[in-house]
């Protein structure tokens, strides 16, 4: 730093999320819901809070950093057909983090091949499940912002400095904001294990990545840019939740009802009950053993990933599985196999709500 730069501390350029309005706007709508519809925006209202609370004490960790920082919280950039929502992007003097914010309840481990399994109490009962990395999550929001700004560069040769040095000057962040959550990496991959940190250790972490770098020191004007840049890009529409929510609560109530006609009310509950128990490492074993009697081909491979992916989904957003998407849709969607978001709603049970949700995801697992 330079004997006469400014401090200018740790400055919020959007410190806002989506996420106050969109708990105000779903209690609005519970009057109108009833039955199971109304637990699940219960369980929607209480989850949405409980991240609030974990973004919250990430920008506690930011805002008392006393580092020379701009910062944007909560924006939703899209590149093409692909969308990233970035909790945290941070800006310093010497480089950019993309931060993904996870408060989980329980303890976290990271085995050696990088997967992360969750332990948690529920009901005296010790739940152990595999949840979807966040790593991976958060690589494809560096591809996004890669892409971005790769194509403001003018011309060939500033593009191509700019892909070689990026891997420098961006990084990917997992910050647990749960202070009672216990992080065990102790055999997780070296690269893997620099990716995730408690939020106490947040600051530590960005200061010693920074000491790191040498020759790159952005003036107080540059960080700015970088940061209207990408601010400039957020995609504000996106926040009319009470519209979109009320669009997937007709779509649940259509899926609950034709569930109820094609398995009777008895046996949808039984179904019910065997998926909501059934753990992401059971549906792993149970593909073990298809593979061992030689019955798991390429479909039943495909199938296996979106059961495991739809778990997954219903128990962080409190949903049924068969919300997500039923035994029946999900076989409509292995024939159909479709490419693009496009081709994904001509499946049968997905509209728009369902595909911009969930159809970059659902489409990477059919790509396999």
């Amino acid at each position: 730093m330079g004997l006469f730069t400014k401090k200018i501390g740790s400055v919020f350029l959007k410190e806002t999320s989506d996420t106050t309005e969109f708990i105000e706007k779903l209690q609005k709508l519970l009057p109108e819901a009833e039955g199971n519809i109304k637990k699940a925006i219960e369980k929607q209202i209480s989850i949405a809070k409980y991240g609030e609370i974990g973004e919250n004490n990430v920008a506690y960790e930011l805002k008392s950093s006393g580092m020379d920082m701009y910062i944007l919280h909560d924006i939703y950039l899209e590149s093409e057909n692909v969308s990233a929502q970035i909790d945290y992007l941070v800006i310093t003097r010497k480089r950019t983090y993309v931060i993904e914010c996870k408060n989980l309840i329980g303890n976290i481990e990271i085995d050696r091949d990088g997967n992360f399994i969750r332990t948690y109490e529920l009901f005296g009962k010790r739940i152990k499940e595999g949840i979807y990395s966040p790593i991976t999550q958060n690589q494809r929001h560096l591809q996004v912002l890669k892409e971005i700004r790769k194509g403001s560069k003018g011309n060939f040769l500033s593009k191509m400095l700019f892909e070689n040095g990026f891997e420098d000057n961006f990084k990917s962040l997992v910050v647990l904001a749960n202070p009672k959550t216990y992080l065990n990496a102790r055999y997780a991959k070296k690269d893997v294990k620099e990716q995730v940190i408690r939020a106490d250790q947040l600051i530590a972490y960005i200061r010693e990545m920074d000491e790191q770098v040498k020759n790159v020191y952005l003036s107080e004007s540059e960080m700015r840019e970088l940061a209207e840049f990408f601010l400039e890009r957020n995609k504000s529409e996106r926040s009319d939740y009470a519209r979109k929510y009320e669009e997937m609560l007709a779509e649940i109530k259509k899926t609950d009802e034709a569930g109820t006609v094609e398995t009777g009310k008895a046996e949808k509950e039984k179904v019910e009950e065997n998926i909501e128990t059934k753990t992401i490492a059971e549906e792993g074993l149970e593909v073990k053993k298809e593979v061992k009697s030689g019955q798991a081909d390429h479909k039943e491979d495909v199938k296996s990933r979106l059961k495991a992916y739809r778990l997954e989904k219903s128990r962080s957003e409190g949903y049924k599985p068969y919300f997500i998407f039923n035994d029946a849709q999900m076989e409509d969607l292995i024939e159909k196999n479709p490419k693009t978001k496009e081709e994904l709603l001509e499946v049968s049970g997905f509209g728009n709500v369902k595909v911009e949700k969930y159809g970059e995801e659902i489409l990477g697992i059919l790509r396999g």
